[in-house]
């Protein structure tokens, strides 16, 4: 096996070889600091499949979209099929690549991306985000086409792989044809699980009553305990009746069991929907099943989630019963706050918290997002003058030799940067002052959306009585209007921009933040695309600049893909490649960066591109539809062609 191996090896490399130098175009989002040019390849489709797919297997991301594809000859599936399999490609690219391959294989969109998820290699996290991206497109994005194709989702139904189960319920729950997803799931318990963690997979808006019915049917009824935490996690993915849901799975916190399942749902419930008879219970049980975990385990995940639902719960007793409780639970641990980053939208998922003045504290900061983040909380009012002060200490660290974390007696307290999916614990005693103190990402840039308040009050129970929101840090008067999509402006965008003015378009876009990345008639940052052009270079089309804003991460070029670099000892790098030989990769971290990180191949466990852009979502979901139209004619106005 090792000559023949050898043998392939040596024929592929004189059958790959590169072109001259080419970068891609500049419609993408992100630093502009990687200027390195992208080899393109040329890859003999002519050869058997496997060394076909062995070529297309050495090329990174930016090189294999350089390969040439048409749609006029089945040779080049393989390209379209490694496109939309390949972890962190822009969704743009895999939409192309399900449309080629509909035509080259005279195959339904439901069947490509079934192929698509099947041929996902691995079982890391990249992969499980390919295979879920895969599972959106077909749920979400072509929904229409879910009913003409019950037969494949069926039999994805009965597939050995359990995710690509899952993910035939999920469309056969969404297509109308939830009865038949009943059906297959009553087969036994390998079916049942897959319908249930298929939840987790359909729109909380699609979801079919029938279904939720089932895994109610399914916790009271099962004897399997991999069962029943399946339908508790299911039944926090299900929007409707939550407050039978609370109800329902409060009791069972007490069953060892099922406890780890059952907080992780009774938190996703709304606070209105917990009645106060069962919360005051829930709540006692909690404190009593806290006293009695050991100490070794009082730092775990578990342990955390279930601190953190009594803390919510608080405030569902009296403030005395909740003092005592909280004096209780003082004896084997601080007061715990989680906070978690939002992936994607640069922010964190709580804009406030509360603490007792002079009281110890302790905050886990999860970070669920693709980029590193941190938290620095400061004195009253000085939120961007340490944001500015930490840009100033820079990657070599300052307070500590914590990274973008200024030595200044504004600051009170700061977690290290916190990698991708990594996490950091605060432990503290609060302030003994009064007041509204702010906390900030302070990883260059991040100031502007990636903000809270830590409210510091006497007593902490009455405050949770009747909890007020603190003055937003930087001043901003905004609220959530709606979850923005493209769809929203349809048949709206050009009978939208009449009458606008620039000049209050161009205050939201300094207000939006997007003056701090993107340069417009001379004015503005440089980390992003200049967009004095933008609709000259996008041909007019208004439609595809505005999905560019809604949708970043629709389309990231070459250049401007993140990568996530894992080294051997555990380190997670996160940064845009601006070059890469054998002996080393060098990333530039942030936009402000003097120069880029260097690390060794040998060092390097895994480097993973990512679908995510550095540009964050939603930034336009607290401006209603009348400013984005303003918005977008500034940007239109802007064009030279228009000056």
């Amino acid at each position: 096996m090792r000559v023949h191996f050898s043998c392939l090896i040596l024929l592929v490399s004189t059958c790959l070889v590169f072109a001259d130098d080419v970068v891609a175009d500049d419609h993408g989002h992100g630093s502009s600091a990687s200027t390195t040019a992208v080899e393109a390849p040329t890859v003999f489709l002519d050869k058997s499949p496997r060394i076909v797919a062995y070529q297309l297997k050495r090329l990174d991301n930016a090189r294999l979209l350089m390969v040439p594809r048409k749609t006029d000859d089945v040779k080049y599936i393989p390209v379209y099929s490694a496109i939309i399999s390949r972890a962190g490609m822009s969704p743009q690219f895999r939409e192309e690549a399900v449309d080629a391959l509909m035509m080259l294989e005279t195959a339904s969109p439901v069947s490509v991306l079934l192929g698509a998820v099947d041929r996902v290699e691995g079982d890391d996290r990249a992969v499980r985000r390919t295979k879920r991206e895969l599972a959106a497109m077909m749920i979400r994005r072509h929904e229409a086409d879910l009913p003409a194709s019950t037969d494949e989702l069926v039999e994805a139904t009965k597939s050995s792989d359990d995710f690509i189960q899952s993910v035939g319920f999920a469309g056969l729950s969404v297509s109308g044809s939830e009865a038949i997803a009943l059906e297959h799931a009553a087969i036994g318990n390998d079916e049942t699980l897959s319908l249930l963690h298929a939840t987790e997979l359909v729109p909380p808006k699609k979801m079919p009553p029938s279904i939720r019915d089932f895994v109610v049917k399914t916790l009271t009824e099962s004897k399997s305990t991999s069962v029943r935490n399946a339908a508790i996690n299911a039944l926090g993915f299900i929007p409707t009746d939550q407050a039978n849901t609370f109800e329902m799975v409060a009791p069972l916190v007490a069953d060892a069991k099922l406890r780890t399942a059952a907080v992780k749902t009774l938190l996703m419930i709304r606070d209105e929907d917990r009645q106060e008879s069962v919360s005051a219970e829930l709540l006692s049980n909690l404190v009593d099943t806290a006293e009695k975990t050991p100490a070794s385990e009082r730092t775990s995940a578990a342990f955390t989630d279930a601190m953190q639902l009594a803390d919510g719960l608080m405030a569902s007793v009296s403030s005395e019963t909740a003092r005592q409780y909280r004096a209780r639970l003082s004896e084997i641990s601080v007061r715990m706050v989680r906070i978690k980053t939002v992936e994607e939208e640069m922010r964190y998922d709580l804009t406030y918290f509360a603490v007792e003045a002079g009281r110890p504290v302790q905050i886990v900061l999860e970070n669920h997002d693709l980029m590193p983040h941190n938290m620095v909380i400061s004195m009253p009012g000085t939120l961007k003058e340490v944001a500015q002060l930490g840009l100033e200490a820079g990657p070599t660290g300052g307070r500590d030799g914590l990274q973008y974390v200024p030595k200044s007696d504004l600051v009170i307290e700061a977690t290290e940067m916190v990698p991708a999916h990594g996490e950091a614990r605060l432990t503290f005693t609060a302030p003994t002052e009064p007041g509204e103190y702010p906390f900030v990402c302070t990883f260059p840039q991040h100031w502007y959306r990636m903000y809270g308040v830590m409210v510091v009050t006497e007593n902490l129970d009455e405050w949770l009585k009747n909890p007020i929101e603190p003055a937003n840090p930087i001043g901003s008067n905004r609220a959530f209007v709606q979850s923005w999509t493209i769809d929203d402006f349809k048949d709206k965008l050009d009978q939208g921009m009449v009458g606008r003015t620039p000049e209050f378009g161009k205050r939201i876009f300094t207000e939006a933040s997007c003056a701090g990345c993107h340069k417009v008639a001379g004015e503005g940052g440089v980390i992003g695309p200049e967009l004095t052009d933008v609709l000259t270079r996008w041909k007019g089309d208004r439609m595809g600049v505005l999905r560019e804003i809604l949708d970043p991460s629709h389309k990231i070029d070459a250049k401007y893909m993140m990568q996530r670099i894992l080294t051997v000892d555990g380190r997670t790098i996160t940064g845009v490649l601006v070059k890469e030989d054998d002996d080393n990769v060098s990333l530039m971290s942030s936009p402000e960066a003097k120069e880029p990180t260097v690390v060794a191949q040998d060092d390097i466990e895994a480097m993973v591109p990512s679908s995510v852009s550095m540009m964050p979502k939603a930034l336009m979901d607290q401006y209603t539809q009348d400013e984005i139209f303003e918005l977008m004619w500034y940007l239109e106005t802007a064009s030279p062609s228009n000056n």
